[in-house]
């Protein structure tokens, strides 16, 4: 078995471990050795998380994030004894097949406030302690909808490319701090997510992907593992790609 992690204590905060690629990462993070921090929205996902790890053999504790609020992120963090990693894979789509002149503005604000606004105030609570450690390893997951945009999904691809703008520019902000600050730019994984999604709107995603085919949970984990790994030390700024051959820039 792949295992990235040497040090028995290392510790990495996975927000939106209740479900999809969230659970996906930390149950594959848990089996290399490594404790996990499951957060998420719901907490009893993050909890059901937590317990399939601990039945496992594997670490685990859980706790209900709300990212749109400050408060909740910063007692979350704060009551971890360390955090070596986070990995963000908090976001909603909003509603979908909308054309953008028919975009509702509460509908847009919603999506911002979760897919970036929320990725800063994660980074503002966990970035601290890294800095005082000079090391940490920080992953938000974006989507390919950020670098192409979506048809139809004009809140969500807004804000997936915000997000990794943010992620470059804080990635130079701490570059010389022994933290490395990345993104993640999946095309259409199968997660409950997806599966959720109006049927147009997955086949007019999937019918881009060269492979032509949805990818899979583990490959997303695997990868993940890595990047949020002491293995992955000269990477930082960087959107990494899992699209089946869709991005290849």
């Amino acid at each position: 078995m792949l295992n990235y992690f040497d040090d028995r204590d290392y510790a990495v905060a996975v927000i939106g471990a209740g479900r999809g690629i969230g659970r996906a990462a930390a149950e594959e993070m848990a089996r290399q050795g490594v404790r996990i921090a499951c957060f998420d929205s719901d907490g009893e996902t993050a909890a059901d998380t937590a317990r399939a790890i601990i039945a496992a053999g594997g670490r685990a504790s859980a706790a209900a994030v709300d990212v749109v609020d400050a408060g909740s992120i910063d007692a979350a963090l704060r009551a971890q004894p360390r955090i070596d990693a986070l990995v963000n894979c908090a976001g909603i789509t909003g509603k979908t097949n909308v054309p953008g002149h028919a975009v509702e503005m509460a509908d847009f604000d919603r999506v911002y406030q979760v897919n970036l606004r929320g990725a800063l105030l994660v980074s503002q609570a966990v970035l601290p302690q890294m800095i005082a450690r000079q090391y940490g390893r920080l992953l938000h997951v974006a989507s390919i909808a950020g670098k192409e945009g979506n048809a139809g999904m004009t809140a969500y691809s807004a804000t997936k490319a915000g997000l990794i703008g943010m992620v470059k520019s804080l990635a130079k902000d701490y570059v010389e701090q022994g933290i490395t600050i990345n993104a993640l730019a999946p095309a259409v994984i199968r997660t409950a997510m997806v599966d959720a999604l109006p049927q147009a709107t997955v086949d007019y995603m999937t019918a881009k992907i060269p492979m032509k085919r949805c990818g899979e949970l583990d490959e997303a984990a695997k990868l993940i593992a890595w990047i949020v790994s002491p293995a992955c030390s000269f990477t930082t700024g960087f959107t990494f790609d899992l699209s089946g051959g869709r991005a290849t820039y």
